[in-house]
């Protein structure tokens, strides 16, 4: 099933579970991006996230801090937010 851009609402993550490689997929839309958003998938299907504070979400915010910073941009800031 493809997902339809348009139809999408800015800033709201979804999961996609047809997708072979990746388990959500979201419409960011801003100041600095594309009028009509953008269309970014992330996180690996089948991998969850662990507790805000545990050592495995403070290493994946450590390894990926770079891309997290860039905002609603980056594919890292929104598995970071949703997943992690």
């Amino acid at each position: 099933m493809k997902t339809d851009k348009a139809k999408m609402a800015c800033n709201k993550p979804k999961r996609t579970p047809s997708h072979p490689t990746k388990s959500h997929v979201v419409k960011a839309c801003g100041d600095a991006l594309p009028v009509g958003g953008k269309l970014i998938r992330f996180g690996q299907p089948g991998v969850k996230g662990s507790p805000e504070g545990s050592a495995r979400n403070k290493a994946f915010k450590a390894r990926h801090a770079k891309n997290i910073a860039k905002g609603k941009s980056s594919a890292a800031y929104w598995a970071a937010t949703t997943k992690w």
